[in-house]
């Protein structure tokens, strides 16, 4: 007599392939390169302050005939924010991922003509896990330039 052939997987065989892929998940995943992420979230968040410094100058420009004062670019250790100085109002404010610092500049100040004003910082160096960027600010011009360390 013929028997039937078998067309599936019995319960005690899918458990046990489940829980081979659950320990090899188990012993893979504290592996993973973290440092890796973390230093693309430096990256991410260079580029975004340089764009926003450029808002914040472009702001200056476009807004000159009725605000004298200009716009500022302030940062935290936690985060930052585009601030109108005619009369101190938040026109946006930033995070900063919690594994990414933050050093060296704080105040950035741009007049009318999208130069930054006396007394401003130039240099921002924005960092994580090993890799840096600095951040640059020609006085003169306004001009914004982000460069790997």
């Amino acid at each position: 007599m013929m028997t039937a052939a078998r067309k599936g997987h019995s319960l005690v065989e899918l458990i046990i392939i489940v829980l081979i892929l659950g320990a090899l998940t188990f012993v893979a995943v504290p592996r993973l390169q973290y440092a890796a992420i973390y230093r693309k979230q430096a990256h991410t968040t260079a580029k975004k302050i340089a764009t926003a410094l450029r808002r914040t100058r472009m702001l200056a420009i476009s807004n000159a005939a009725g605000n004298s004062d200009g716009y500022a670019l302030n940062i935290t250790s936690s985060s930052y924010e585009i601030v109108d100085l005619s009369d101190s109002s938040q026109v946006d404010s930033y995070q900063i991922n919690s594994k990414v610092s933050c050093s060296g500049g704080t105040s950035f100040q741009f007049g009318p003509l999208g130069n930054l004003k006396t007394g401003s910082d130039t240099q921002l160096t924005v960092s994580a896990q090993g890799r840096s960027f600095t951040i640059e600010i020609t006085p003169a011009t306004g001009m914004v330039k982000c460069t790997q360390n």
